[in-house]
Formats: C-alpha cells, sequence, structure tokens
C-alpha cells in the first residue's frame, strides 16, 4: 500500500466564517472600480474563494446581492453623515450632514446611485430604518413640531443635496468642494426653507 502525503498540496478556501458579509464586502470593492451592470454573482465567488453554488444560498439571486449593497452603502452613508454633524447648531449640523451626503456620493459613485436608483425601496433610504434617515427626521423635526411640515423639510433638503450630488456625478457641475460649502450653506439654505 502506497501512502501519499497531502500537507503540500495546496489547499482550496472555501469554508468562511461569514460568507455573506465576505461577499458584501467584495461586492463593495467591487463598485469601487466597475459599473453595477458589471458585477456578478460568480466574479464574487472567485473573489472570496468559493464555488458560485456558495454564493446561492445567501444570494439567491443578482437583485438580492445588490440589495445587501445598497444597505450596506447607506450605513456608510449615515456614518459619514455623523462623523460630520459634530457642531454646535441644528443649522450647522443639518448644513454639515448635507454636505457629508454630496461628499460621499463623489467619493463612491456607483454604490450611491445603487443605494438611490437600482434598487425597488429607494424612497426607503430616506424615509426608512437607517442612520441617514433618522438623522434627517432628527434634524428636520429640529426646526419643527409639526409632522407635515417636517416631512416638507427633509424632501426639500434631500432634493437640494441628492440634486446637487447627481449634477457633479453626471458633469453637469464641476466636482468642486468649495462649490459644495456655497450650495448647502446653512445660513442661505434656511433663508429658503422659512
Amino acid at each position: 500500500m502506497v501512502t501519499v502525503s497531502t500537507s503540500k498540496l495546496p489547499t482550496r478556501a472555501y469554508h468562511h466564517g461569514d460568507l455573506r458579509s465576505a461577499l458584501v464586502e467584495a461586492g463593495l470593492k467591487a463598485l469601487e472600480t466597475q459599473a453595477i451592470g458589471d458585477l456578478s454573482l460568480r466574479q464574487l465567488a472567485r473573489e472570496v474563494g468559493v464555488s458560485a453554488t456558495a454564493v446561492y444560498r445567501h444570494f439567491p439571486d443578482k437583485q438580492a446581492l445588490l440589495g445587501a449593497l445598497a444597505k450596506a452603502g447607506m450605513e456608510q452613508l449615515g456614518k459619514a453623515q455623523q462623523a460630520a454633524a459634530a457642531m454646535t447648531t441644528p443649522e450647522d449640523m443639518f448644513a454639515a450632514t448635507g454636505r457629508a451626503y454630496v461628499r460621499w456620493a463623489l467619493a463612491n459613485p456607483a454604490l450611491f446611485r445603487l443605494a438611490f436608483g437600482q434598487c425597488r425601496d429607494a424612497g426607503e433610504a430616506v424615509f426608512g430604518d437607517n442612520l441617514a434617515a433618522a438623522m434627517l427626521r432628527g434634524h428636520a423635526t429640529a426646526f419643527t413640531a409639526d409632522e407635515a411640515d417636517a416631512r416638507r423639510l427633509m424632501i426639500q433638503a434631500w432634493s437640494v443635496v441628492h440634486g446637487l450630488a447627481m449634477l457633479m456625478l453626471d458633469g453637469q457641475l464641476p466636482h468642486d468642494d468649495a462649490l459644495i460649502d456655497r450650495v448647502i450653506d446653512p445660513g442661505k439654505l434656511f433663508a429658503l426653507t422659512g
């Protein structure tokens, strides 16, 4: 009988402690350099070192993966806005989170477009249960106790920052930090909302 040692044979990394998270991370990384349409489950499987069928245990189709990536993007956006919100007045906080929104969009164009344009629940991104939405609601209710007026203020603020982000992403306006600061200036912004 002949025995062969397998200790020198290459091992395939097909076991993961948290495959779902690894796939989301790989998807987020892929969106840094490629378009949403070019993302594939098979590609991500290769990236994390698993078979393509293993991916389907966590994401039955590409839309499910895109939904998970959009949710992760909204979490990133909320954290960026939260970090920017270390201001003293409600007006400054509101404006700082708006500027952070635009800057995050410019730094993460594919993920931004996915979070707001490719998913079925884009409205949930702003009015749903996530950090960015909670901060927007909190800022709006700091200015008015009236629920309808707070919702109007949320829509108005979102329209300004989202519109500015899209204009810059689409090349209609330059990617210009000074322009972002001028457009989302607390003194001028709140002169329009009163």
